[in-house]
């Protein structure tokens, strides 16, 4: 009996580019394809649809310096990985690569180039990424979230589609949950995340926020924070001296479910987050990562901002009193923040797995 075509994932180990690998996954597995996902360590941390024995694990280096060590390093980490990602390839055979960006995705790209094994990168980047621009001429197609993105090659926009970012099962349920904005003098409930790993900007700035929000605002606020374990303690003492309404984590399993029951999130603007706000459909207070060669982030939120769905502030301006003058304004105007709401949820795409996936079929002919 014939097996079904293999589609091979790969991904760096950081959600925002493994949550669209598992939800291309789940719908090629839906159409009858196989999936293995290449990553590199990380990965092992998440769970979801790539269990161990669906997960290939090879060496992989970001570039952090150019001293000769540094690159040196770098490139024998890749140079290992694209030789143990090419014996993958020889004794999987797959159908097609799909590559979701990060350095990880490097060595089984460049393998399946090796082998003669048609590629897609998919960027979620209003900007694209470093890894993704060595590979975008190597590859026979070019999956984007944004529109426009690679307008300025022509060499590379011809082979670009607009898919979108693909979403996990979990985010299209919560986008499912149509938004209620706040009552007046009713709860207003505030979502503060920073990303997988937390930002300590949220933990320096938020709490002073809050402190300088009117006292009838205090007894409002349902606020849930993203807090690192080292700021953990400091935090939680200004909002118990607030007696504010609070849950603190370092990370939240069930982040979808508490972006869909919140009435306005303050939040790092990577590309997966962004997706995920205008997917769902919430109004947003964004704060791009700063000093990032690209400046991905900060035009990424200018998407959500653009469309009238978020509010973008620089880091530099993100202070409490700027923090809690756009708090205070959107909770006196449930209307704004309603407006907002439908705004983002224009900007989203919820059927880019499926888009993508028909693009992984015409590529692999399969």
């Amino acid at each position: 009996m014939t097996q079904a075509p293999l589609i091979m994932l790969a991904a760096g180990g950081t959600g925002g580019h493994l949550f669209p690998a598992e939800a291309l996954g789940v719908t090629l597995m839906k159409r009858g394809y196989r999936v293995r996902l290449i990553t590199d360590s990380r990965a092992t941390r998440f769970s979801g649809l790539f269990s161990k024995d669906m997960m290939d694990v090879v060496p992989s280096e970001t570039m952090r310096g150019r001293s000769p060590l540094a690159l040196a390093r770098t490139s024998m980490a890749l140079g290992l990985g694209t030789a143990m990602s090419v014996a993958l390839m020889r004794r999987l055979k797959p159908a097609a690569v799909v590559g979701f960006g990060g350095y990880p995705t490097l060595p089984p790209l460049f393998a399946a180039r090796l082998c003669g094994i048609p590629a897609i990168i998919h960027e979620s980047n209003a900007v694209m990424g470093r890894a993704n621009r060595l590979l975008s001429k190597r590859v026979a197609a070019i999956a984007t979230s944004l529109p426009g993105v690679l307008d300025h090659d022509a060499s590379l926009a011809a082979k670009t589609t607009m898919t979108g970012t693909p979403m996990r099962p979990a985010i299209l349920a919560a986008a499912a949950v149509p938004y209620a904005a706040p009552e007046i003098g009713g709860a207003l409930r505030l979502l503060v995340v920073g990303g997988s790993q937390g930002a300590r900007v949220m933990s320096d700035t938020v709490p002073g926020a809050i402190e300088r929000l009117e006292p009838a605002l205090w007894s409002r606020l349902v606020l849930t924070q993203q807090v690192r374990d080292e700021d953990l303690t400091r935090v939680r003492a200004v909002y118990d001296r607030l007696k504010i309404q609070v849950d603190l984590q370092p990370f939240f399993s069930d982040l979808p479910v508490r972006l869909a029951s919140s009435h306005l999130v303050v939040s790092r603007s990577g590309a997966g987050t962004v997706a995920e706000l205008a997917a769902i459909g919430r109004p947003s207070v964004l704060v791009p990562l700063p000093g990032a060669l690209d400046q991905d982030q900060f035009a990424n939120a200018g998407v959500l901002a653009d469309a009238g769905g978020a509010i973008r502030i620089a880091q530099v301006d993100f202070t409490p009193d700027r923090l809690a003058a756009e708090i205070s304004a959107l909770a006196a105007e449930p209307a704004r923040l309603a407006s907002m709401a439908k705004a983002a949820r224009a900007a989203g795409t919820l059927d880019a797995a499926e888009r993508l996936a028909d693009l992984v079929a015409k590529v692999a002919c399969v």
